[in-house]
């Protein structure tokens, strides 16, 4: 029998080179018919290089290294740095600011935050370009070009077993 280093032609090959020759070897010429068909298709297609399960190009990948070619593969990169600005909003905006105004999404290039009171969103909307200073510095990957800050919604009448339908009173709020 041959030496398997010799039959390589190159390098000395690992164990599980070895071992993966060596089953090729034993089971390699077992097919069912349906294999062999199939086989037959792929010999008239132009020949390929072989691969070996550990082979050249075969290298392990660092996870980050592929999670960041998959990122950018997908275009992922955006809605992931737009999340984060949502999470980290706290320390974004600091935390007083935070404990009044909650972000709520992103849409085109807006982020849209929501607030507890008209007097928070007033004030805000005066530091909008600090805010935004301060999300484009930190994370500029987001794409985030402008905020918009809504005031807190008026009171739902449509509660309760006997609410109908319609407009509920005519009065403003806000």
């Amino acid at each position: 029998m041959p030496d398997l280093d010799d039959a390589l032609e190159g390098p000395p090959a690992s164990e599980t080179t070895e071992v993966w020759q060596r089953f090729k070897e034993v089971f390699g010429g077992r097919t069912t018919s349906f294999h062999r068909r199939k086989r037959k298709k792929k010999s008239l297609e132009a020949p390929k290089e072989e691969q070996f399960a550990f082979g050249p190009g075969r290298e392990p990948v660092d996870t980050g290294d592929l999670l960041s070619n998959l990122f950018q593969q997908y275009g992922w990169e955006q809605p992931l740095a737009q999340a984060r600005v949502i999470d980290s909003w706290t320390e974004l905006a600091g935390e007083r600011t935070a404990e009044h105004a909650r972000p709520l999404y992103v849409e085109d290039g807006t982020l849209v935050v929501q607030c507890d009171s008209t007097a928070w969103a007033t004030q805000l909307r005066t530091m909008r370009s600090n805010i935004l200073g301060t999300i484009a510095e930190r994370v500029p990957d987001a794409g985030i070009e402008d905020l918009r800050f809504l005031n807190p919604g008026a009171p739902s009448w449509k509660h309760g077993p006997r609410s109908i339908s319609g407009r509920g009173p005519r009065d403003t709020y806000g």
